[in-house]
């Protein structure tokens, strides 16, 4: 139940995982004092990131798949 809401802006954001590392550190942190954390402007290469560390769902981020290609 959260009681309150920060959107961190993540426009200048590195795509790296020190970033992701930040990211769900701050979340944990943000849950721990009933607030949500929403993230704006996440780049398409730190999206990419954050899927590659298994964490898209948990820090609520979309990603878009690419249709795998049949040959």
């Amino acid at each position: 139940m959260a009681t309150g809401q920060v959107i961190l802006n993540c426009a200048r954001m590195a795509p790296d995982m020190a970033s992701v590392d930040r990211i769900a550190r701050l979340r944990l942190c943000m849950r721990r004092h009933g607030c949500d954390l929403r993230l704006a402007n996440v780049s398409e290469e730190l999206r990419q990131v954050i899927d590659l560390a298994g964490l898209a769902e948990m820090l609520g981020v979309e990603v878009q798949r690419q249709p795998e290609q049949r040959e």
